[in-house]
């Protein structure tokens, strides 16, 4: 009777500790760490997905906006202490040397790419595609201003259709080359969609300046909203870049940015776009060769 009285007494205990206790004397195992499930840990790389992917896409927004202005812009605004440094004519033999310089300095850049030029050096688009932004430079580099406008639209149509295909990119960005535009370049460029991109510094590496040189006229026009051009294929520039130029540029406290954030992230006032050249403080003229 005794046994059947405790028998009966541990499964009542047993009972009460499945709901919670059975006296002072009863203590519970300790509980394992709740952890979230797998979806829940996910959600935080997803949001920041997202976030980049809206980053793009106003910036995107912004780009088609000043696209339909139909508006050459030389710089970006005043407000904010960024710098987009432009290379030309590639991609080519330099790029991957350029790309890495660039890269070690984490200095983003925007490339202005000659469509003739893509098949040759697949690699090398392939490593622009990641270190920047990309733009449309016409297929063979000519002087826009002798073309008729049929040809102008080619030259710039078939670029921007060869840089998508090969990388999947919308592209948004035109220069025409030796910075020489007219009222049919501008409205081709309108028509496709493109910012017509020019600058406000040249380093004059075109015309075969040394790398000495080359940084001084980049560093004497350093200033917020800058747009400065460079050419990817000329081993001067490279030099005066690695040496010169990326040291120097955090002393200025400013960022280097791409084009693509420096016109959504602090864009030209209409008023700089009405004036030009002369909105930007003191642009540099159009170089007759390499630009």
């Amino acid at each position: 009777m005794r046994n059947g009285r405790l028998r009966g007494a541990h499964a009542a205990c047993a009972l009460a500790v499945a709901f919670g206790g059975c006296g002072a004397g009863v203590q519970r195992a300790p509980r394992a760490p709740v952890r979230p499930p797998a979806a829940v840990t996910a959600k935080r790389p997803a949001r920041r997905t997202r976030r980049a992917a809206t980053a793009q896409e106003r910036a995107a927004a912004a780009l088609a906006r000043l696209a339909a202005r139909g508006q050459p812009v030389y710089c970006g605004g005043r407000a904010k202490p960024w710098v987009a440094f432009t290379f030309d004519d590639g991609p080519g033999v330099y790029t991957k040397l350029a790309v890495h310089i660039l890269s070690a300095a984490h200095a983003p850049a925007t490339f202005f790419l000659v469509g003739r030029n893509l098949a040759r050096f697949p690699s090398a688009l392939r490593t622009e595609e990641r270190a920047g932004a990309l733009g449309d430079h016409t297929w063979t580099h000519p002087d826009l201003g002798f073309l008729a406008p049929a040809a102008v639209m080619r030259q710039i149509a078939s670029t921007k259709r060869a840089i998508a295909r090969a990388t999947g990119r919308r592209v948004q960005l035109f220069r025409p080359p030796y910075g020489v535009h007219d009222a049919t370049v501008d409205a081709a460029a309108r028509r496709l969609g493109l910012v017509e991109v020019l600058w406000t510094v040249d380093s004059a590496d075109s015309l075969g300046a040394g790398y000495a040189r080359i940084a001084r006229n980049m560093l004497r026009g350093m200033r917020p909203g800058a747009i400065v051009l460079m050419h990817e294929n000329r081993g001067q520039t490279i030099r005066a870049l690695k040496f010169i130029v990326l040291p120097r540029v955090r002393r200025l406290h400013l960022s280097l940015v791409t084009v693509p954030r420096l016109l959504s992230g602090d864009p030209p006032t209409p008023a700089q776009l009405a004036r030009g050249a002369r909105g930007c403080g003191g642009s540099q003229q159009p170089r007759p060769t390499g630009a």
